[in-house]
């Protein structure tokens, strides 16, 4: 009989509460499937505002389960609240800690692009909070999942504070990483406000160059490190992708994995998608032409079938390769394609992109906002999807482009190059390609990738039909990925 595992899942956001990125999805998945499967998991999360919105516009409102609520951090007693909700279509429950001085604030992390001044105390408090959530509902976790900096110190406290706590003393911790670039660094001063002793402002722990690392004393702490792919696991132990860190990882490599995430196809469907004007499947791909027509009318571009259709949906950074766009802009233009592009990001990509949207207006439309429905037609309506990124930890909308036969045309990094394979002739009959990579990470690299793609979409139009069966055919449902987080807890719990 297998041994009971209780986690304690520790994120500093999950959907469909509050979300800045691919962590929050991953936060509203893994733990469904992870219950699916046998384990009790409880999510902790700060209450911020956007999270009471939601509850305000669904409404509804989270149960309170502990209303008076103290804690000694900073230096003086803080009082808060526990509020409890679960997470929609499963009995998975989510403890909010309800402080609203440190999280009802307009944005998560940041506002007007500047990161909240008290960031550290008010990561250190939700941590701590956290763990101290056990002992007072009952519940007796044997692994303690934190995510990303923001949850980091949980495993700092749980080895210094709780080391001997009745509830977490016997523990395990594990840390996953979704992008090593935001480690959570601060000056040295705030030490105090998290009740951290100065011991631990050492190069084997918190130091960095003479600051906190946040994220580095998780790594340190946690008895488990993992990525969310094997390659970004890899990469991260470099200096091209370490961030200051890659030594420390190659010395820690004993406990670094990388565990692909997955996504979720009760959402993420074309067989289902209550967001697309037509559904369509492996064995029945005419839904996907009327999609195709739809998001051309949608984004006022010539309702042409034949065009190469490339969609995009992204942060606008250099991260995600947009320089290289950017590059290439003008020669991408002069083929026989429409792009269309949705998201947000830094000013300089908005006036470009905005500037480019009058120059081609026949061929390339723009939305600079976040549309999760227009999201879901892009993915359903385009013949290709383009992730130029310079790192991808994981990557989610090369897997949705996948579901929906939209072929990923990708930079051979991180889950990029560990999710789609290139379409060679071999390949492609072999069932086995799935699209089209490229490296080095240069303008002219991407531009060939894209060419090669739309020379077999017009040149070869059975090979394209195949190519995405392949892709459609393709499982990267969270099921394999939650087995192997339950692999990696019981290889720390030895059970």
């Amino acid at each position: 009989m297998n041994h009971p595992i209780n986690v304690l899942f520790i994120t500093p956001e999950v959907v469909p509460f509050c979300k800045t990125g691919g962590l929050a999805d991953v936060s509203g998945a893994l733990p469904v499937e992870l219950a699916k499967q046998g384990l009790d998991v409880r999510i902790t999360c700060p209450y911020y505002r956007e999270a009471r919105e939601y509850f305000e516009n669904s409404g509804g409102n989270p149960a309170s389960v502990l209303e008076e609520c103290t804690l000694w951090l900073g230096g003086r007693l803080q009082k808060y609240r526990i509020l409890e909700s679960v997470l929609p279509g499963s009995n998975v429950v989510v403890y909010f800690i309800d402080f609203p001085a440190l999280y009802d604030r307009p944005e998560l992390y940041t506002e007007k692009g500047e990161d909240y001044w008290d960031n550290f105390f008010r990561f250190a408090f939700f941590s701590r909070a956290s763990l101290d959530l056990p002992g007072k509902i009952g519940f007796k976790p044997s692994v303690v999942h934190a995510n990303d900096w923001q949850s980091s110190l949980a495993a700092v406290y749980l080895r210094t504070v709780f080391s001997d706590d009745p509830v977490l003393g016997d523990a395990k911790s594990v840390l996953t990483i979704h992008n090593l670039a935001y480690q959570g660094i601060f000056d040295k001063g705030f030490l105090d406000s998290g009740d951290l002793p100065l011991s631990l402002f050492t190069s084997g722990a918190l130091e960095f160059w003479g600051q906190i690392n946040v994220l580095k004393g998780g790594i340190v702490f946690s008895d488990a490190v993992n990525t969310v792919s094997p390659t970004y696991a890899n990469e991260i132990k470099t200096k091209e992708f370490g961030y200051g860190l890659d030594g420390l990882l190659w010395y820690m490599s004993g406990k670094l994995t990388g565990i692909l995430n997955g996504i979720d196809y009760s959402v993420w469907n074309p067989e289902i998608d209550e967001h697309i004007p037509s559904h369509f499947s492996s064995e029945d791909l005419s839904g996907k032409m009327k999609c195709k027509i739809a998001l051309q009318r949608e984004m006022g571009l010539p309702e042409r079938d034949d065009v190469f259709l490339i969609g995009i949906v992204s942060r606008l950074a250099d991260q995600k390769g947009f320089d290289l766009i950017a590059e290439a802009f003008d020669k991408l233009m002069n083929l026989d394609i429409q792009i269309v592009l949705l998201g947000t990001g830094m000013p300089e990509y908005h006036k470009f992109f905005e500037k480019m949207a009058v120059k081609y207006a026949d061929r390339f439309a723009v939305r600079l906002e976040f549309d999760n429905a227009l999201s879901h037609l892009i993915e359903a309506g385009s013949d290709a999807f383009l992730m130029s990124s310079l790192y991808e930890p994981c990557g989610l909308n090369q897997l949705y482009s996948l579901r929906y036969g939209t072929i990923p045309i990708v930079r051979t990094t991180g889950g990029l190059k560990d999710t789609v394979v290139s379409a060679t002739k071999a390949d492609i009959s072999g069932g086995r390609a799935t699209g089209f990579k490229f490296a080095p990470y240069t303008s002219r690299a991407m531009l060939r990738a894209v060419k090669s793609a739309l020379k077999l979409y017009k040149d070869a139009p059975e090979s394209w039909r195949k190519l995405i069966r392949n892709a459609m055919l393709k499982d990267f449902s969270w099921r394999e990925s939650a087995h192997k987080y339950i692999e990696l807890y019981r290889k720390l719990l030895q059970v």
